[in-house]
């Protein structure tokens, strides 16, 4: 092998082990220290690790899968159970905002929420005052702010955002218009349309839960007989 393709293979290697080096990092800072934004775990991660090499920063897909990874193997036992509560909250929220059509968003529907981690949702009304309205008036005290998010490659919007906590878990509501439930916002992760659940959707995903841990349960006890 000449030795300028074994300069660059050595190159690409170091590359590619910088990358995943950042993505662990990235995906530990995420878990440990409640970091939302990817491009802010990124950067962070990359400056502790003293990667200044612009090809060796992942892309958000890659930290990601890392923090799935993470989540298995040191919050193997307690991330579902978080996951868990956060989905059933979700499912109380969703009823109580009904007339809204809420539907759940971001890391509770993915599966990655941790104890840091609101229950987000996406409502829709094209009066923006109506749902903090709605809530101050069944005593629910929000905190508003706004939120921007990308409509398309080209496009962001700012949307009002309302925080509140019910039961020591936080929420986080944006406020879209109605026709914006044809079109999702685009997710940050890959830039296609966000995912989201409806309430029945949500429903079914706890039902299919349970139904999965009856099996485990059933099975187990039967090799233990």
């Amino acid at each position: 092998m000449a030795r300028g393709e074994h300069h660059r293979i050595h190159a690409h290697d170091r590359v590619q082990r910088n990358r995943l080096r950042v993505a662990q990092e990235a995906a530990r800072l995420m878990s440990e220290h409640g970091i939302r934004d990817f491009h802010h775990a990124k950067r962070k991660a990359a400056e502790r690790l003293g990667v200044l090499d612009e090809q060796a920063l992942p892309r958000n897909h890659e930290i990601e899968d890392a923090l799935r990874e993470h989540q298995r193997i040191f919050q193997g036992e307690s991330q579902p159970q978080l996951v868990r509560a956060r989905r059933e909250a979700a499912v109380e929220a969703m009823r109580f905002l009904l007339r809204f059509e809420p539907r759940l968003v971001g890391a509770v529907l993915d599966g990655t929420a941790d104890s840091h981690s609101a229950v987000c949702l996406h409502v829709f009304s094209d009066d923006p005052e109506a749902i903090g309205i709605y809530l101050r008036e069944h005593g629910v005290p929000v905190e508003t702010q706004t939120r921007r998010l990308r409509v398309s490659r080209e496009e962001q919007v700012e949307y009002p955002v309302l925080l509140f906590a019910a039961d020591n878990i936080p929420f986080d509501l944006t406020v879209l218009p109605h026709n914006a439930l044809r079109q999702a916002p685009l997710d940050r992760i890959d830039e296609k349309p966000m995912r989201r659940a409806s309430l029945s959707s949500v429903e079914i995903m706890l039902a299919e839960e349970d139904s999965e841990q009856d099996d485990f349960e059933r099975k187990l006890a039967a090799a233990l007989r």
